[in-house]
């Protein structure tokens, strides 16, 4: 139970560093600022749409070969062959070490294929590269209310609440969490 103590810190720590990772080029980070200030208050399907378009930039590697293995790694998923995204994943990783996005989507993969140690050291990988990164925030929540931190899960809820305040389904899960951990009062 340290160990996932010790990703929760750094869930905490990499918000509050987020600055200090190396980052997109200029343009795109001026997309990604003016996309992470309109999440804030956006509702609605909106949330949805303006996530995907954070998605669509963090998806972007700079690099055709390495966009290709992500895409190829994503097909993979969607056919359920996690090994085999896993693979594609691993090799964008070998070849991209500095992109976010690869260690998010490989994992997901490992989380998909219930390997979930190796999902959060992906996670922690992602986070100390994006510290923004609400889905693997939500995947970290994920796992951990499944192994059942529901404490920590509901740690990192709050942090992915801080970049998607208004998330569809963020008010249910922490509402369910809350319950859990604080207990129901009659």
């Amino acid at each position: 139970m340290g160990a996932l103590k010790q990703i929760h810190k750094l869930v905490v720590a990499a918000s509050v560093c987020a600055g200090l990772a190396a980052g997109p080029a200029a343009s795109q980070q001026r997309d990604l600022d003016e996309l992470f200030a309109a999440l804030k208050t956006a509702e609605g399907d909106a949330v949805v749409a303006i996530e995907q378009k954070i998605y669509e930039e963090w998806s972007q590697s700079g690099s055709p070969a390495m966009d290709l293995l992500l895409d190829r790694g994503r097909e993979a998923m969607e056919a359920q062959e996690w090994d085999v995204a896993i693979g594609h994943f691993s090799a964008l990783i070998d070849h991209a070490p500095d992109f976010a996005e690869g260690y998010n989507a490989r994992a997901t993969a490992y989380f998909q294929a219930e390997r979930f140690g190796e999902a959060l050291e992906d996670i922690r990988r992602t986070l100390a590269l994006n510290p923004q990164h609400f889905g693997a925030m939500s995947g970290l929540a994920i796992i951990l209310e499944r192994i059942g931190e529901d404490d920590a899960a509901l740690e990192a809820w709050r942090e992915v609440a801080k970049i998607t305040p208004n998330h569809p389904e963020l008010d249910e899960v922490m509402e369910r969490l809350e319950r859990r951990t604080m207990g129901e009062t009659l």
